[in-house]
């Protein structure tokens, strides 16, 4: 599925393209509905990258058993382990 986010949206909102995917993918982890290598990918960010974004608006990671092995898999599916 594509989304698009109208020009005047961005402006009035003061982002760029990138900076709106950071702004979701931080949202949504926050809010528990990606994990924190979901939210990275997402945001075009390497996973260090993110966590230092995070880490600037004092969000707290919440990164469990379960998050882990669901990283670990998709390394597995794509040949990056």
């Amino acid at each position: 599925m594509s989304i698009t986010i109208p020009d005047e949206v961005l402006e009035s909102a003061r982002l760029t393209a990138p900076e709106a995917l950071q702004e979701l993918a931080v949202a949504l982890f926050q809010r528990e509905k990606l994990t924190l290598g979901q939210a990275s990918r997402f945001a075009g960010m390497d996973r260090l990258r993110f966590q230092h974004l995070l880490a600037s608006r004092g969000i707290p990671l919440h990164y469990d058993v379960a998050e882990l092995e669901a990283d670990l898999q998709v390394l597995r599916e794509t040949g990056r382990l």
